[in-house]
């Protein structure tokens, strides 16, 4: 497999959540049913974009989720920046499409931005809920407990992840998802939390990960693994 295909597969990875989801935001205005339908299209999205492209890159698309691969020695640091500039170039590309679709201002509302509860309680959803987040994804892709399962389990905590949060941050834990649209939609209301929450988070729920399993017996690694992990670990 090319390294290429790799930083392709985050590229399209991470288009197919941003657009999935984003659209959604814009097709639910109005809709009594607007949490849910927002939080199902994520979460549903982020499924659809680990089954198509998952296997070839270990299905990061988000910053904060290859950060903590990194900091779990799981990804080298020349990938990381690599994914990095991937999953931002597919949350552009998801906010881009969506453009042509319908209008910029459309885009603009699809922004994640800090709810009527302020800016500090904004980061403060971000940095628990990406660490949340991200502890899930760490642990489903080691454990053997659940077997195929674990695929679900992370799709299904991002749409907690939404329910919960939107109201209070626009639920992002994921820099590329929030960039994207803050760039081709023009609105960086509160952008410094959605880029400094989420990977804080992410540190922190290294930490807990490392921790926590150091206190139980190794498990061999679930299938899930190979979607989940970056294949080429470094020595």
């Amino acid at each position: 497999m090319g390294t290429w295909h790799k930083y392709a597969a985050e590229l399209l990875g991470t288009f197919v959540l941003v657009f999935g989801g984003t659209t959604a935001i814009v097709a639910s205005a109005g809709s009594g049913l607007g949490l849910v339908l927002i939080a199902f299209a994520f979460g549903l999205s982020l499924l659809a974009g680990l089954y198509a492209f998952g296997e070839v890159s270990g299905g990061h698309y988000n910053p904060a989720v290859s950060l903590a691969m990194f900091l779990d020695g799981r990804l080298s640091s020349s990938d990381l920046v690599r994914y990095w500039g991937a999953q931002f170039a597919g949350g552009i590309l998801g906010a881009l499409v969506l453009l042509i679709a319908t209008s910029q201002l459309a885009v603009k509302g699809t922004a994640t931005v800090p709810g009527p509860t302020g800016s500090g309680t904004a980061f403060l959803i971000e940095f628990v809920f990406t660490a949340i987040f991200v502890s899930v994804i760490l642990q489903a892709s080691v454990s053997g407990q659940f077997g195929g399962s674990a695929l679900l389990a992370i799709p299904l905590t991002l749409v907690a992840v939404h329910m919960a949060a939107i109201p209070f941050s626009g639920a992002s834990v994921n820099p590329a998802r929030t960039f994207g649209p803050d760039l081709v939609g023009n609105r960086w209301t509160g952008i410094w939390i959605y880029l400094t929450a989420p990977p804080l988070g992410a540190i922190v729920a290294v930490a807990v990960h490392k921790y926590v399993r150091s206190g139980i017996p190794a498990r061999p690694e679930a299938p899930v693994a190979e979607v989940l992990q970056e294949p080429d670990r470094p020595a």
